[in-house]
């Protein structure tokens, strides 16, 4: 009988992925009122990889992710204040506000941090696997990546090595068909299933957009990672409904593939998720409500944070020779 997640479960990974969204919609807002410095990066309509994926980590377990990485960080478990301080460049931001949207780390809760360079996190990520397996903590790393990273050295050299090391190293693909403003077979003329393949790791092709099914391939993905069979990767097929940075206008995608967002969006889908497993309208809304209001409460925080002096922004910086 194939394994199902239980009501509970199941609201556990709607909180996550409502939290997710309510956070990048309040982060459209906020961008657009000039209260986030620099560019974001929204992870709307992928809410369901991050929730599956990071429902399945132990407390030993670590992350590299991307530039469109504020859904992995919040479903690891960074606190609401703590990250929209850092969005928000505030001194109370888990970064002391250095960080903003693409650097956000906290390695009390491997996060070993969002990186702007397409496909940098993931031998961040080796790196921090190597690691696991030399110091036997039992513990793994993932790597996020885009689409756009499967063209990229870095990705190749990394899949040999965790390879040959048998690393515990899940590597997972967010496919949602663009690199930054082109389609993905514009930019890589092969499939990252044959490029598992030439390097004999094991891949498997997910529906992002169902978080079940998301949650459930992780579990037994990261069982036979901390088992020391080596390497996996999980290519989990999603849509970008934002563009590639808030405010773009994505002029370059047919109006067919943004009318058709609606019907494989993540949160609806987990509505029904929910209702065919018997939980309650009350009980969604409860969750609804509850999310609301936390977020609501995390952004009036850092609005009334201070910012960061030069002093503190210097520290790590630089060094004196003496």
């Amino acid at each position: 009988m194939p394994e199902t997640l239980t009501v509970d479960e199941l609201l556990a990974l709607y909180r996550t992925i409502k939290t997710i969204r309510t956070v990048e919609n309040s982060l459209t807002r906020l961008f657009a009122d000039g209260e986030v410095p620099g560019f974001i990066h929204l992870s709307v309509g992928q809410e369901a990889i991050a929730a599956g994926i990071c429902s399945a980590l132990g407390d030993h377990d670590t992350l590299a992710t991307t530039h469109r990485g504020h859904g992995h960080v919040l479903a690891r478990g960074l606190s609401l204040p703590h990250f929209f301080k850092e969005v928000m460049g505030k001194a109370g931001g888990v970064c002391g506000g250095r960080g903003g949207s693409m650097h956000v780390a906290d390695m009390e809760i491997g996060i070993l941090g969002a990186n702007g360079i397409v496909a940098a996190g993931i031998p961040i990520a080796m790196g921090s696997a190597v690691a696991h397996q030399t110091r036997k903590t039992g513990g793994i790393a993932v790597a996020f990546f885009g689409d756009g990273a499967m063209a990229e050295g870095v990705l190749h050299e990394t899949l040999n090595m965790a390879a040959l090391w048998k690393l515990p190293l899940l590597l997972v693909c967010e496919n949602n068909g663009w690199s930054e403003f082109s389609p993905t077979s514009q930019q890589f003329a092969g499939t990252l299933k044959g490029l598992a393949a030439a390097f004999k790791i094991s891949h498997q092709q997910l529906d992002g957009n169902d978080v079940s099914d998301v949650a459930l391939a992780t579990r037994k993905a990261v069982a036979s990672l901390r088992k020391g069979k080596g390497p996996l990767i999980l290519e989990c097929v999603t849509k970008r409904v934002r563009g590639h940075y808030e405010g773009d206008p994505q002029k370059y995608r047919d109006a067919d593939d943004l009318a058709s967002l609606e019907a494989v969006d993540p949160v609806a889908r987990t509505q029904v998720l929910l209702q065919e497993a018997g939980a309650t309208k009350e009980q969604v809304d409860q969750v609804d409500q509850e999310v609301e209001a936390d977020v609501d409460a995390a952004i009036a925080q850092a609005r009334e944070d201070s910012e960061p002096t030069y002093e503190s922004a210097r520290q790590d910086v630089y060094t004196l020779n003496i």
